[in-house]
């Protein structure tokens, strides 16, 4: 598989509490369609990870393009997902790029390909290590034996492990799921069973040794090679994987984390009256950690 420049950049939404300047400036970067999208949200916690998701893919393409970030526009094809729509003059590298949000942290992971090899592919996947549900660990894991493998139990259920690494075993193995599923675009709607993974096992997942690059996969018993994957441990409490199909990346760095003034360009727009109104409307939206 040929080596590509691959970006992984993550942003933590519990370290920015949005100004108006702010919050207006980020708005005016994106698409009117897209803010129709995020004012549906309820809570301000999903519109802030949504927003900054979409300022990652935006500053991600137009790193990668050279294209001024105004320039950059997105669509979403027939199962939702957003995708670059390129311009017919555009000659550079093809792209492909994934995120993922939950709790505080959002994620982007992006490769940049060559023209004469177009068929690549990432997904991204992140999960905050922690089970709330009402029921028991072991009454939860029950109900969701028919989504792993029996292999992927044994890993998940090891006599050593205690409760929390028990979390820990399931989410590193759903977020490969997920950032697998993810690059297919298919979603969670196939037999999860048979997509049978094997965690790198030679160091545990720890953020000072993150990325474990070892871990490997097969579907409906056949290995598949031509899938590559990292999986990384953010802030202790957050698992990530990122998925390669048809590509490794010339290096297995970690998430860089940005800051928000990074993510923010300048924008005439900003201050527009309908932009202004719009902020003041999101930024009455209730916390959920309130």
């Amino acid at each position: 598989m040929s080596k590509h420049i691959c970006t992984r950049w993550a942003f933590d939404l519990g370290s920015w509490r949005p100004t108006l300047p702010q919050l207006s400036q980020a708005v005016a970067s994106i698409q009117p369609e897209e803010r129709a999208r995020l004012m549906k949200f309820h809570f301000i916690d999903d519109f802030l990870s949504s927003l900054i998701g979409r300022l990652l893919m935006r500053k991600y393409v137009s790193t990668c393009s050279g294209l001024p970030p105004p320039e950059v526009k997105f669509a979403r094809d027939v199962r939702g997902k957003p995708y670059w729509v390129k311009g017919e003059d555009y000659d550079g590298p093809p792209l492909s790029f994934n995120v993922s949000h939950q709790g505080s942290l959002v994620l982007l992971a992006g490769i940049a390909g060559e023209i004469s090899d177009p068929d690549f592919g990432i997904g991204a996947d992140v999960m905050k290590i922690e089970y709330s549900g009402g029921k028991s660990l072991s009454e939860f894991f029950r109900l969701m034996k028919s989504k792993f493998s029996t292999e992927e139990w044994s890993y998940i259920g090891r006599p050593h492990h205690d409760e929390r690494e028990q979390v820990k075993a399931f989410m590193r193995h759903w977020c490969l799921k997920e950032a697998y599923v993810k690059e297919l675009g298919v979603g969670i709607t196939v037999d999860l069973q048979k997509i049978s993974f094997s965690v790198d096992t030679t160091r545990s997942l720890e953020t000072e040794v993150s990325p474990l690059i070892g871990t490997s996969l097969r579907c409906h018993d056949q290995p598949m090679d031509n899938w590559h994957f990292e999986e990384h441990l953010l802030q202790e409490d957050y698992c990530a994987a990122i998925a390669f199909r048809n590509c490794v990346p010339q290096e297995h760095g970690k998430f860089k984390f940005l800051q928000v003034e990074e993510l923010l360009v300048k924008n005439e727009d900003s201050e527009l009256e309908d932009v202004i109104s719009y902020c003041h409307k999101a930024l009455l939206k209730p916390y959920k950690r309130s």
